[in-house]
Order: C-alpha cells, then sequence, then structure tokens
C-alpha cells in the first residue's frame, strides 16, 4: 500500500488550561499550518538533533557529534520553507540536558512525521481552528489508471489507498491499437457506480498516451466530467498507482478544497473593496475597522504574518487577532502560495469584511 500525503495531522494530548497541545505533523500542509500556529515567545519542546562538544576551549582536543536530545526552545523565529519541506523554528534553550547550556540558541527542523509539544499563553480561537482544519479528512478520491487492456480502480485513503477493481478490455488484436467497443462503457460504468457510492469529491484519470482523451470524448455524464482531472503515468499495470502517488495532480487535488474556500472568501472581500461598501484593506484602515468592533471576517497571508514577524511588528498583528476574536469576528490566514493570497497581498495582505460601514 502507497503512502500519499492525505494522513491528517494527529492531536496527541491536549490540555488548554496548562495551554499546552501536542501534535504530530504528518504532511507537508501541516507544516504550512504550523507555521501560522507557532508564534515568538511560545514554548516549543521535543526531540531534536544538536551537535555536542566535548572539552573545553582551552583544552587542545575537542571532539563534537551529533546527538538526538529532547529540548524546550522559547520560540524567536519561525520560517516555513516550501522547497526543502522542514518547518525552521528557532529559539533559545528553556530546558534540556546538563551538556546544553540554558539560553543557548537552537533551530528545531520541524518535518513531516515529526511530533511537537506548543505552549502558549493563550490559545485563540484562529489557533484552534488552523489545527483542526489539519485534522480534518481528505477530500474522498477515486483514481482510475488504464489503457486499451486493463483498468485499475484505487480508493485514495488516509494512509495510502485502497484497490477496489481490476477490469481486462479485449484488444482487437489485427491492429493492437484500440480496445474493445465496450471497454470504455464498462470504464464509465464503474466510475458512475464509484461516484454514486462513496459521493466522491475528485476523480483522476490517469493513462499512457491518450488513452484518457478517448474516455472523455465517449464520456456524456456532465457531473462526473467536473470532477475529473486527467494525468498521464508511463503505463497502466499495477505499478503505476505508485508512480501516480508522486504525480503534480495528485497534490493539486488534495490543495484544492482549501483553495476553494480561500477563493470565496477573497473574492468576498474584492467584491465589497469594488461596491465601496462593506469592506477595509491595508493595516490602516484594518485596525481601525476593528477597533469599531465592525469586522465580521479579518483576512490576512502568511506572506503578510512572516514579514511583520522579521520586522518585529507581530506585536500588533497580534493584538488585532485577538480584538477581533473577543468582538465575535472571525480570522482567516491565506496562502501566499495560490492566487487568492496573490490577490489579497496586492492589496497589502490584510483586509476585512465589515458587519456595517465605519465611514
Amino acid at each position: 500500500m502507497g503512502k500519499i500525503e492525505a494522513e491528517t495531522m494527529k492531536i496527541i494530548h491536549k490540555n488548554l488550561k496548562n495551554g499546552e497541545i501536542k501534535l504530530k505533523a504528518e504532511n507537508l500542509d501541516d507544516l504550512w499550518y504550523l507555521s501560522s500556529i507557532v508564534e515568538p515567545q511560545d514554548l516549543v519542546s521535543g526531540k531534536t538533533v544538536r551537535k555536542i562538544k566535548l572539552g573545553g576551549e582551552e583544552e587542545r582536543k575537542v571532539t563534537a557529534f551529533k546527538k538526538e536530545i529532547f529540548l524546550e526552545i522559547r520560540v524567536e523565529n519561525v520560517e516555513f520553507h516550501k522547497y526543502s519541506n522542514s518547518l525552521r523554528i528557532s529559539g533559545t534553550v528553556v530546558q534540556g540536558p546538563e551538556d546544553v547550556p540554558k539560553a543557548s540558541y537552537h533551530t528545531f527542523n520541524i518535518e513531516p512525521g515529526s511530533t511537537i509539544k506548543i505552549v502558549k499563553k493563550e490559545w485563540l480561537r484562529l489557533h484552534l481552528d488552523r489545527i483542526e482544519a489539519a485534522s480534518v479528512s481528505p477530500p474522498k478520491i477515486l483514481v482510475c489508471i488504464f489503457d486499451r487492456e486493463e483498468a485499475h480502480f484505487y480508493l485514495l485513503r488516509r494512509q495510502g489507498y485502497e484497490k477496489v477493481l481490476e477490469l481486462k478490455g479485449e484488444v482487437e488484436k489485427k491492429f493492437m491499437k484500440t480496445a474493445s467497443k465496450d471497454f470504455y462503457p464498462q470504464i464509465i460504468k464503474a466510475l458512475q457506480e464509484y461516484n454514486k457510492r462513496y459521493k466522491l469529491d475528485k476523480i483522476i484519470i490517469a493513462t499512457p498516451a491518450f488513452w484518457k482523451e478517448y474516455l472523455m470524448k465517449e464520456l456524456t455524464d456532465q457531473e462526473l466530467k467536473e470532477k475529473i482531472v486527467t494525468a498521464t503515468v508511463s503505463s497502466a499495470d499495477k505499478t503505476a498507482i505508485n508512480e501516480m502517488m508522486k504525480r503534480p495532480e495528485l497534490e493539486n487535488v488534495l490543495k484544492q478544497d482549501r483553495i476553494a474556500k480561500e477563493e470565496a472568501l477573497v473574492s468576498q472581500l474584492l467584491e465589497q473593496i469594488g461596491k465601496d461598501n462593506l469592506a477595509e484593506y491595508g493595516l490602516k484602515n484594518v485596525e481601525e475597522a476593528v477597533n469599531a468592533g465592525a469586522v465580521e471576517k479579518l483576512l490576512l497571508t502568511d506572506f503578510f504574518i512572516q514579514k511583520a514577524r522579521q520586522e518585529s511588528n507581530y506585536a500588533q498583528i497580534e493584538i488585532l487577532l485577538k480584538l477581533t476574536e473577543s468582538m465575535k469576528g472571525i480570522v482567516f490566514i491565506i496562502s501566499s502560495e495560490n492566487q487568492p493570497g496573490i490577490s489579497l497581498d496586492g492589496i497589502g495582505g490584510i483586509g476585512a469584511i465589515l458587519r456595517y460601514k465605519i465611514k
């Protein structure tokens, strides 16, 4: 069974009275969520690798080696590196082994599979919503891989995939170019049955060469067509599913649910701005709206947050978040990686949808 990036973040322990949550990041999306949850002054602890030196500076020979240890740090900086699949959380050591000086600097490299504990003075609704969003089940996806001779159907599961059906086509031996006339209808019938049974969110059709185009020409079911994403694989045998698990089309499908929600929020904001109605954008204007208690939805990008941290201006943003929540507003963090976030960054990286006009 192949492993995919569909398994969700695991909450191992939660005690909000003590301000602590211990969790395990399972995939790259989890690291992105964590980058907006972990903040300066939080306490983060877990297993980490650190270079340990034996021998003092005055001694001739100093031996250094890497060792896995348990550390707790007070966070100073958070950096998400999507291209290296890692989240770097840096800060000063609060607790650790005797050979690690307190107040010395350390960086946690958080990767998929890492477990950390986060302690905050206050968990905002925003933080808890981010964890909840990372913990929800992935969309229901069926993968169908076929050529003129065989078709394999797989349902994606949280920890991989499950093969649910295999069909064989009777090839016209004379030309060896096309499948028998009833093979595509068999595939389409199976797709319709699984769509009805599981209420699928997406269907990925993957084939070598042009077989997928032939199927799409035969398909008249519009509901099914709207759910289909096509991809190319090098073969259609039983090993092709492992190749499919690495295809960008699958990663994109898994992200589409979040992107669709972000698109709707940013579109609503831009629509209200266009009407000069119930919206504000830019830090100064949004801050006035928050202070007036008029903000229903506060939108800001992860790039905006990262920039505020780098410029040591995050304390001002944190006050806005807390004040928005205290007045029953909802905070949404939008990914700058996708078009909704790019659009929001284009107007300053922060905007607010209002309950009522303040000007």
